[in-house]
C-alpha cells in the first residue's frame, strides 16, 4: 500500500474515503505507477493535473513527463489530481493539504508543482490547488521555502491570465526542456535553494521557458500597450520548444492503468505530432507544427507491448488527424493480425478527417469492435469550409459516411463550429442539411441509423489566423443554435448537441485576455467558482461579477475585433509562426482563399520550419488518400511560389 513514507498523510486520508464519491481517485498504486525514492540529491516534482482523476490520468503529456523524470538520476516525479468537491471539503475540514498519489506526501514537500494546462476553463482549479497545497497564491509572495510553481500545455501559449500565479511556463514540447530545467533546479537545490529571483533568472535563460515576473506589462488608454522584459536575461520573445524526431521519445512506455473508470480508458499511442492542414480556427494545429510522424514499426511495437503489459483490449492511435498518418491502413492491419493480440482487440482512430477516411481504412477498423465514428467537417457549407481552410467538399463527407454505413456502422457523429467569420444564417442551416443527407445515406443500408450533429462556438485562439476576430456573443450563439434545433427537429435519426455558449464566452476570456484577467480568475475562485469546465458547476454570473469588480468587459476582451497592428497579450510568446503570415491568412479567410497542406505543396514560409531549421517528418512522399488536397489555383500570385516541399521520409518495416 502507498503511504509507507515516514511523512505520509495516508493515515489521515484513509478515514475520509468511506464518505466521498469514487475513493479510488485518491489511492494510487496503479499498474505503471512508480515509487520514487526521495533523496536529497533529487529534484522532487509533483505533476498536477487540475481536474479530476478520471479526466487527468489518461493525459499523455503528464504521463510522458512522469516517465522521463523518473528515469533520471537527479529527479523524481509523483502525481496529483484535483480532488472532487466532497473530498476537498473533507480535506480542508481536517487540514489535509494537496497530496501526491504515489507516497501521499504533502505538496509542499516537493521542490516543484508542475501544472498541465490542457484547457482554459481549469484556471480557477489551478488557483484552488495552489491554495490547497499551502503555497502562497501569488508568485510575488513566495519565498525560497515554497515550491516553484511551473506550468505547460496548449493553454500556456497565452500565459498572461495566469502570469501572476505561475513562476515559469514551459512552452511547446516538454520532452527535452524538462530535463534542462531539472539540471538548473538540481544545482539550485544543491546550493540550498537560495535566491528565488536567481533561480527564476536561470530558468529564463533556457529556450522555451517564460518567467512572467521578469517582464513589465504596460497599458495605454485602458488597453494593452506591450509586454517587455525588464532584465537582459529575459528574451524579448520566448520561442516554443519542438522535438525534431518523435522516434527518439517512445513514451509513455508504461501507460498508467487506472483503478476506476476514466475517460479514454484504453491504451493510447501517439502516431504523430503536429498538423499542416492549416485549419484557421485550430490552435493545436498551428502551435504544434511541423508534422513529425513516429516510424510505423515503432507504433506497432508500442501497441503490442502496451496491450500485453496493460491488459487493455482497445488501443487508440492518437494525433490531430490520425487518418493522415502515412500507411495507417497497414499499421491497423498489422496490429490486428498480430498473433499476440487477443481476438477482441479493437483499434480506435480519433480525429478522423473526412477526406482521408477510405473504404480500405473502414475495412481494417471494422475487424475490431464497431462503435461510432466521428467526423469533423466544421463548416456547414463549402463556402464556410473555405473560410476555415477545412478543404472538405460535401461529396468527401458523403463518401466517408457511406463507407462507414456500408461497412456496418450505425452511428456517426459530425462536429461543426458556428460563430465563424462572414457566417450567415444560411451557412448555419447548411449544418442541418448535411446531417439530413447523411441520415438518408445511412438508411440505404439500415432502417435505424443515428447521426448526431455536435456544434460548438468558435473561440478565436492565440497564434491562429482568427486571433484578431471578435468572438460571437452568447445571444448570437444562442440564435444560431436555435436555428439548428428547429431544423433538425422533424428528422428521425438526426439529433443535435451543442456546447454551452456561455462557457464558450468564458473560454474566450481566458484564452484571449491579458494579465489583468488574472484578477478576474482570482475573484471567481474566491467566490467559490471551481470546476468551471463542468456543466453543473459553471456559473457565468460569477465571471460577469468578477469582470465588473475588476473594471473589465467581455466586449473589450472577447467580442471586439482587433486591429492588425494592435498589441496582443501573447505577442512575446512565439509558436514559430510569423505574425504577418497569420494576418495574411486571416485576410485570405475573409476572401475564401484556400491554402493546401504544405506537406505536399510549396512552402508558404509560415516561419516554423524556416525559422527553426525544422522539417516535416513523414513516412511517405505521397499525400494521404482523399479528395480535397487543394490545387493552389485559388492562391494569390504572391503565394504561388516554387519552393521544395520541406519533408524527410522515414523508413518503415510495415507492409
Amino acid at each position: 500500500m502507498n503511504g509507507e513514507h515516514t511523512d505520509s498523510l495516508w493515515t489521515r486520508i484513509e478515514p475520509l474515503l468511506a464518505s466521498v464519491s469514487k475513493p479510488a481517485r485518491y489511492i494510487g498504486g496503479e499498474l505503471g505507477a512508480q515509487q520514487p525514492d526521495h533523496t536529497p540529491g533529487k529534484v522532487a516534482w509533483l505533476l498536477v493535473y487540475p481536474d479530476t482523476y478520471e479526466i487527468g490520468l489518461p493525459n499523455q503529456g503528464l504521463q510522458i513527463i512522469y516517465e522521463i523524470l523518473n528515469e533520471r538520476d537527479d529527479a523524481l516525479a509523483e502525481r496529483a489530481y484535483a480532488p472532487w468537491v466532497d473530498m476537498e471539503s473533507a480535506m480542508r475540514a481536517e487540514a489535509i493539504p494537496l497530496f501526491s498519489l504515489e507516497s501521499h506526501l504533502a505538496a509542499v514537500q516537493f521542490d516543484v508543482l508542475a501544472f498541465n494546462l490542457a484547457t482554459e476553463l481549469i484556471a480557477t482549479n489551478v488557483l484552488n490547488l495552489i491554495d490547497l497545497a499551502g503555497v502562497p497564491l501569488r508568485s510575488e509572495r513566495r519565498s525560497e521555502l515554497d515550491p516553484l510553481v511551473l506550468a505547460g500545455g496548449h493553454s500556456a501559449f497565452n500565459p498572461e491570465p495566469l502570469a501572476g500565479f505561475v513562476d515559469a511556463f514551459a512552452l511547446g514540447d516538454g520532452e527535452e526542456v524538462v530535463g534542462e530545467m531539472n539540471e538548473v533546479l538540481a544545482r539550485w537545490k544543491a546550493a540550498g535553494r537560495v535566491s528565488r529571483e536567481g533561480i527564476l533568472r536561470n530558468l529564463a535563460r533556457i529556450p522555451g521557458v517564460y518567467v512572467p515576473s521578469l517582464y513589465q506589462v504596460s497599458f495605454s488608454g485602458g488597453r494593452l500597450d506591450a509586454v517587455k522584459p525588464r532584465i537582459p536575461d529575459a528574451p524579448a520573445r520566448v520561442i516554443k520548444r519542438t522535438i525534431a524526431d518523435l522516434a527518439e521519445w517512445p513514451y509513455p512506455r508504461r501507460q498508467l492503468v487506472p483503478l476506476t473508470e476514466v475517460v479514454h480508458d484504453r491504451l493510447n499511442v501517439e502516431v504523430f505530432r503536429g498538423c499542416s492542414r492549416g485549419c484557421r480556427f485550430c490552435q493545436a494545429g498551428m502551435i504544434t507544427r511541423p508534422v513529425r510522424e513516429r516510424p510505423a514499426d515503432q507504433v506497432v511495437r508500442l501497441v503490442g507491448d502496451g496491450l500485453a503489459r496493460s491488459g487493455y483490449e482497445s488501443v487508440s492511435l492518437t494525433s490531430l488527424s490520425t487518418a493522415d498518418f502515412s500507411g495507417i491502413e497497414d499499421v491497423v492491419r498489422t496490429v490486428l493480425d498480430d498473433p499476440n493480440c487477443a481476438e477482441e482487440v479493437s483499434v480506435n482512430l480519433p480525429s478522423l478527417r473526412v477526406d482521408a477516411f477510405t473504404v480500405g481504412l473502414a475495412t481494417q477498423v471494422e475487424r475490431g469492435h464497431r462503435g461510432g465514428l466521428t467526423f469533423a467537417p466544421e463548416g456547414g457549407t463549402w463556402r464556410m469550409r473555405r473560410v476555415l481552410n477545412k478543404l472538405i467538399r460535401d461529396e468527401d463527407l458523403y463518401a466517408a459516411v457511406e463507407a462507414a454505413f456500408s461497412r456496418g456502422w450505425r452511428r456517426v457523429k459530425l462536429y461543426f463550429l458556428v460563430g465563424l467569420p462572414t457566417e450567415t444564417d444560411e451557412d448555419v442551416l447548411g449544418i442541418a442539411e448535411l446531417g439530413k443527407a447523411c441520415v438518408a445515406i445511412g438508411r440505404r443500408y439500415h432502417p435505424h441509423v443515428t447521426v448526431t450533429v455536435s456544434v460548438g462556438g468558435l473561440v478565436p485562439k492565440a497564434h491562429t489566423p482568427f486571433q484578431w476576430f471578435g468572438q460571437d456573443s452568447v445571444e448570437m450563439l444562442d440564435h444560431k443554435v436555435g436555428l439548428l434545433r428547429e431544423a433538425v427537429k422533424p428528422v428521425r435519426g438526426l439529433s443535435l448537441r451543442w456546447h454551452d455558449p456561455r462557457a464558450s464566452v468564458v473560454e474566450g476570456l481566458l484564452s484571449r485576455g491579458d494579465r489583468r484577467v488574472g484578477d478576474v480568475i482570482e475573484h471567481v475562485w474566491r467566490a467559490g467558482g471551481t470546476f468551471q469546465e463542468w456543466t453543473e458547476h459553471f456559473d457565468l454570473g460569477l465571471w460577469q461579477d468578477a469582470l465588473d469588480a475588476c473594471g473589465l468587459s467581455l466586449h473589450d476582451v472577447v467580442h471586439r475585433h482587433r486591429a492588425e497592428d494592435e498589441a496582443l497579450p501573447w505577442d512575446h510568446i512565439s509558436a514559430g509562426l510569423h505574425r504577418d503570415f497569420l494576418w495574411q491568412d486571416y485576410e485570405q479567410a475573409i476572401s475564401e482563399v484556400e491554402l493546401p497542406d504544405c506537406r505536399w505543396t510549396p512552402c508558404y514560409d509560415c516561419g516554423v520550419c524556416t525559422g527553426s531549421g525544422l522539417e516535416h517528418v513523414v513516412a511517405s512522399a505521397m499525400p494521404p488518400a482523399g479528395g480535397s488536397q487543394g490545387t493552389g489555383q485559388d492562391l494569390p500570385p504572391s503565394k504561388v511560389v516554387s519552393v521544395a516541399i520541406r519533408s524527410v521520409t522515414l523508413e518503415s518495416s510495415i507492409g
